[in-house]
């Protein structure tokens, strides 16, 4: 996965936050987190659906019955950054995570299954709940 998303990360960068292949055309922004045992730095590529001046993103792993590591990430350490393309540009913006509620989730929830059927196959796949992440601006 490592090889994979340092593909992507220089693609992103290279591009001004554009990507071809799996993520072509799909909005993508770039997540920093701090490891949540190791303390190390991390960066993870994924898709974000724009909310009310932030930036949702789904731990969705593909479907897999666990969290994703970058989602325990953000738990334990909330205060984050994230990189997105801007007008051809890539910008830097510190944010802060916060997992919605059940209540606030399902509508951004069945938005981006509306939007990338994909996420929706995602839901048929596990048993949990997949977490949306709220990402705002610190």
């Amino acid at each position: 996965m490592s090889d994979w998303n340092d593909k992507v990360i220089a693609e992103f960068r290279a591009n001004g936050g554009r990507v071809g292949g799996n993520f072509e055309g799909a909005p993508l922004l770039l997540l920093h987190t701090t490891g949540a045992r190791s303390g190390e730095a991390r960066i993870s590529p994924m898709m974000y659906q724009a909310v009310d001046g932030g930036w949702a993103v789904f731990a969705s792993y593909a479907g897999l019955d666990v969290n994703p590591a970058w989602f325990h990430n953000l738990r334990a350490h909330p205060d984050v950054a994230v990189e997105i393309g801007v007008d051809g540009v890539v910008e830097t913006i510190d944010v802060r995570a916060r997992t919605l509620s059940p209540e606030e989730r399902e509508p951004v929830w069945q938005e981006q299954k509306r939007r990338y059927p994909g996420f929706a196959e995602y839901e048929r796949k596990t048993d949990r709940v997949i977490p949306v992440v709220l990402l705002t601006r610190r």
